[in-house]
C-alpha cells in the first residue's frame, strides 16, 4: 500500500480532505490494521494522521470491549486504561498534525510551534477558527470508523432485512456528514493559506491522565 508522502510540507501544497479520507479508508481496510500499522516515511505530516487514526481505530476497540457485562471486573478495568492511553496517545497526534500544518501555512514561528507558546505569524485581519485542522481531521478519522462499523451492520446475515435496512439509512447520513466536513477542512486550509483565517494549537492537558494533577492519583502517592 502506498501512503502520501510524508516529507516536509511547503505552501501552497496543503493535504486535501480527500487525501485524508482515502487514507482512513484504505487503513481501515487493511490486513492486521490497527494492531500492524504500515510504516510510514519519517514523522511528517501523514505519519501522525496515521498515527491519530491508529489511536482511534484502537480506542474503538477497547471501547467496545469494555461494555462486556460477562467478564471480570479486572478486564473492564483494564479496557479503560488502555482507553486513557489511547485516548491520551490520539491527542498528542493530533497536535503534532496542528503544529505542522501551522507551520507550513506560515502561521507560526517554527521554532517556538512545539512550546506552549507559540510565537503567531497571523495577519491582524485574519479571524480565528474555533476547530483546528487536526481537531477535523481527527474528527474525520472518527467518522470513518463510524461508517465503516454501520457499512458492517448493512451486510450482516445474521439479523433481519429491517435491520440492514435501518443501518443503510444511518450509513449514508454518516457519510454525509463526513462529507460536510470535509468540505470545511478544505474550506478552513483554503482560508488558513489566503491569510483570511488561522487556528491554534491547543494543548489538551488531560489532568486525570497526569499523577500530579489528578487529586485521586495524589493522594494514593501520599498513602493517603
Amino acid at each position: 500500500m502506498n501512503l502520501p508522502s510524508t516529507g516536509a510540507l511547503t505552501p501552497p501544497v496543503l493535504p486535501s480532505a480527500a487525501e485524508v479520507l482515502a487514507l482512513h479508508d484504505r487503513l481501515l481496510g487493511t490486513t492486521g490494521w490497527p494492531q500492524q500499522a504500515p510504516a510510514t516515511d519519517g514523522l511528517g505530516l501523514w505519519h501522525w494522521v496515521q498515527t491519530n487514526h491508529r489511536n482511534n481505530s484502537l480506542l474503538w476497540a477497547e471501547e467496545d470491549l469494555a461494555r462486556r457485562t460477562t467478564v471480570a471486573a479486572e478486564a473492564i478495568a483494564a479496557n479503560k486504561r488502555a482507553i486513557d492511553g489511547y485516548n491520551q496517545a490520539r491527542n498528542d497526534a493530533t497536535e503534532r498534525v496542528d503544529e505542522i500544518l501551522l507551520v507550513a501555512l506560515g502561521l507560526v514561528d517554527p521554532a517556538s510551534a512545539r512550546t506552549d507558546a507559540p510565537v503567531s505569524t497571523v495577519l491582524p485581519s485574519a479571524r480565528l477558527n474555533s476547530e483546528t485542522a487536526g481537531s477535523m481531521i481527527d474528527r474525520l478519522s472518527i467518522m470513518a470508523l463510524k461508517a465503516h462499523a454501520m457499512r458492517q451492520q448493512t451486510q450482516r446475515t445474521d439479523v433481519d432485512e429491517a435491520h440492514r435496512a435501518a443501518s443503510t439509512v444511518k450509513l449514508q447520513r454518516l457519510l454525509q456528514q463526513r462529507d460536510d466536513l470535509a468540505a470545511c477542512l478544505d474550506a478552513l486550509l483554503a482560508d488558513a493559506a489566503a491569510g483570511r483565517a488561522y487556528f491554534k494549537v491547543y494543548r489538551q492537558f488531560k489532568m486525570y491522565n497526569d499523577p500530579r494533577f489528578n487529586p485521586e492519583l495524589v493522594k494514593e502517592r501520599r498513602g493517603a
